[in-house]
């Protein structure tokens, strides 16, 4: 994938999207999915992550990874922020149930996966754990800049293993459910944005093949779960997964940086 600075982004036309270079971090690969399916096109702009990003913060008025900037509209600097942008620029494929009642349930789901004390904000914690309980005060600076964003507390780390335990039983759930009435996918009778966080963020707990997705070795080990996380990951989840990627965003999952 070609990247560009921030400083060459910024005064560039149409979509930017902002996005770690090097890993398949799971929130940026949920807004290119979400661009892919809608075939919108962007220019990636460089984020570093753990890093200072400076030029990144003066112009988004924040340091993390992804972002949406549209022209000269406010950058979007949440996933939902994101999906609401595509859907305006892209309306179809629609990845929002037009029932209001769905919808609302499919936005809880999706907050329980890419929002605070979700999925991946709790493997976040269960990940950051190990170094900072080591290093203390003596973390290193990227680390001790993630743990702030992620409001790290030993208490918080202990309990992110439950919680994601009981988000993969909520989420296997539903698919169950989603099963026995002759449906495809997570909620409703069509794919949607709940379909790309699932297939985005299952990286946490099970990355799928070097050969799809490469990454540093160190980053897939971490990424790769064990104990009651893994052992609460429903396969049909992970099939799901693979369904997802095969049949809608496509593979391999490309976040190296060509300069």
């Amino acid at each position: 994938m070609k990247f560009v600075d921030v400083g060459n982004a910024r005064s560039l036309p149409g979509l930017r999207l902002v996005l770690t270079t090097g890993v398949p971090g799971p929130w940026g690969e949920a807004a290119k999915g979400i661009c892919h399916v809608k075939r919108l096109p962007y220019v990636a702009v460089r984020q570093e992550g753990g890093g200072e990003n400076a030029a990144l913060a003066a112009w988004t008025g924040q340091t993390s990874a992804p972002v949406a900037v549209w022209n000269d509209e406010p950058p979007r600097t949440t996933s939902l922020g994101i999906l609401f942008l595509a859907e305006r620029l892209a309306p179809d494929p629609p990845l929002l149930p037009d029932d209001a009642d769905e919808r609302a349930r499919m936005l809880g789901y999706c907050h329980e996966i890419i929002g605070e004390q979700g999925l991946g904000w709790s493997r976040r914690l269960m990940l950051l754990h190990p170094i900072l309980a080591a290093a203390g005060e003596h973390a290193p600076p990227a680390i001790a800049r993630m743990a702030s964003k992620y409001g790290y507390s030993a208490e918080a780390a202990e309990a992110a293993p439950w919680r994601v335990v009981a988000i993969l039983r909520m989420l296997a759930a539903q698919l169950d459910r989603q099963r026995i009435a002759g449906r495809s996918y997570l909620i409703g009778t069509r794919f949607s944005a709940l379909d790309v966080y699932w297939a985005a963020f299952a990286a946490m707990i099970e990355p799928l093949p070097e050969e799809q997705c490469p990454m540093p070795a160190g980053l897939r080990g971490l990424y790769t779960a064990t104990g009651p996380v893994r052992d609460a990951l429903d396969p049909a989840l992970l099939a799901h997964r693979d369904f997802i990627y095969r049949e809608h965003i496509g593979l391999p999952v490309d976040c190296l940086d060509e300069r």
